[in-house]
């Protein structure tokens, strides 16, 4: 069995579900849900999609914890109670829901991270129980509503790239659905920074550049093993896992599928879309500005040279640090960039290696700690209208 030394250590929780699994199953689609009223509209457009070939699973995950309310428990047992119902009445062949319920899950540890990692580590079980390391694990949200196209195309895509151990899918959010100007406004900047963000990235030559957003990712069963499963982190926990998977090599961007997320506002978490927009909708953040165009262009001076660091000497190292930009001269210092570019080099055999190695350093967070750093110091924030407007202009 594929997974059976991460089960034995990763997985703290027996197993939620009883069912035998079918042999044909290549595909789990897992739900975090904590107090979504949208829940059942978001099971409703995942069996109105295109189904796929062999044999799929959708579940959805709900924990409350030591210190959770009574409420939000009471909630959580309705929900549950409702999803149990819609089960009887919606499942068909190829196609099962199962509702979990995670109860009483340590204060320190309950939230979005845990409740998606419960969720994708039951899936990495049913996957083992018929030795299906290539089984698709697909992350969504319980807000969400998906292109018909959704669970063919993710399918399609996976089985006709075998190398595709992970990829994100393509997401607009729902702003037509929004009444209120300033949050139809908050949301459509939002997402308009997502992609000046990532596109920024793809910019400066960074190669493993991703959109990270929980609701609109799939990994195969063995690839999630392989980077130690989803993290508990109470938010941000799809940033940090999705980069991880980046060491293994290039996730697959599927651009004709969509997820439509809700632009609502949340204060469950400290940052992404909900945070962002309930900021936005209390005067507290500005999504009108973002990163300076000009921190990413410095960024760029050093990338474009990335090639040139391999086997360095230490005199050209200097002479060619004193030519980057002073907010990347201070970074590299701050960082103690050459002692570990030395090491880098010491373990590289080949240029390719090398630069493999390289940006499994200089990954996405020491680019958002030099970003950090660069506008402390070096750059004010920029209108993001003219950031984008810069990025399309130096992109041709």
């Amino acid at each position: 069995m594929f997974a059976q030394r991460y089960i034995d250590n990763n997985i703290v929780y027996p197993a939620f579900i009883d069912a035998a699994v079918n042999p044909q199953l290549s595909m789990i689609v897992m739900i975090p849900c904590l107090n979504e009223p949208e829940i059942l509209r978001t099971l409703e457009s995942l069996w109105a999609c295109e189904p796929v070939q062999s044999y799929c699973e959708v579940i959805v995950t709900m924990n409350d914890s030591e210190s959770s309310s009574s409420e939000v428990i009471r909630l959580n047992q309705e929900t549950f109670q409702n999803l149990v119902e819609w089960k009887n009445e919606n499942d068909r062949p190829g196609m099962v829901l199962y509702p979990i319920y995670a109860k009483s899950v340590s204060a320190r540890h309950a939230g979005a991270g845990m409740a998606r990692k419960i969720g994708m580590d039951e899936a990495v079980r049913r996957f083992a129980a018929v030795d299906k390391p290539e089984g698709i694990i697909v992350s969504t949200d319980a807000d969400c509503l998906f292109s018909a196209n959704y669970l063919h195309r993710i399918e399609a895509v996976f089985a006709e790239k075998k190398s595709c151990f992970a990829a994100t899918i393509n997401f607009r959010h729902r702003i037509n659905e929004m009444a209120d100007p300033k949050q139809k406004l908050g949301i459509q900047l939002y997402e308009e920074y997502l992609h000046y963000y990532k596109k920024a990235h793809d910019f400066i030559g960074y190669p493993n550049s991703i959109y990270t957003i929980g609701s609109a990712f799939a990994v195969r069963a063995d690839a999630y093993v392989k980077q130690g499963g989803m993290n508990r982190r109470q938010a941000g926990e799809d940033f940090y896992f999705l980069h991880k998977l980046t060491r293994l090599g290039s996730i697959t961007e599927i651009e004709d599928a969509f997820v439509f997320p809700s632009g609502r506002v949340s204060d469950r978490v400290p940052f992404g879309t909900g945070a962002s927009m309930t900021r936005w909708m209390n005067n507290s953040e500005d999504l009108t500005s973002t990163y300076n165009f000009a921190a990413f262009q410095d960024l760029n001076v050093l990338f474009d040279r990335v090639d040139s660091l391999f086997r360095i000497s230490a005199e050209d190292f200097s002479k060619s640090v004193a030519e980057l930009p002073p907010s990347v001269q201070e970074y590299l210092q701050s960082i103690d960039f050459q002692y570990k570019l030395a090491e880098i080099n010491r373990n590289s055999s080949s240029l390719a290696s090398f630069r493999k190695r390289f940006f499994q350093y200089f990954d996405a967070f020491l680019i958002l700690r030099f970003l950090n750093l660069a506008h402390q110091k070096y750059y004010p924030r920029q209108k993001l209208s003219e950031a984008i407007h810069q990025l399309l202009e130096n992109s041709h």
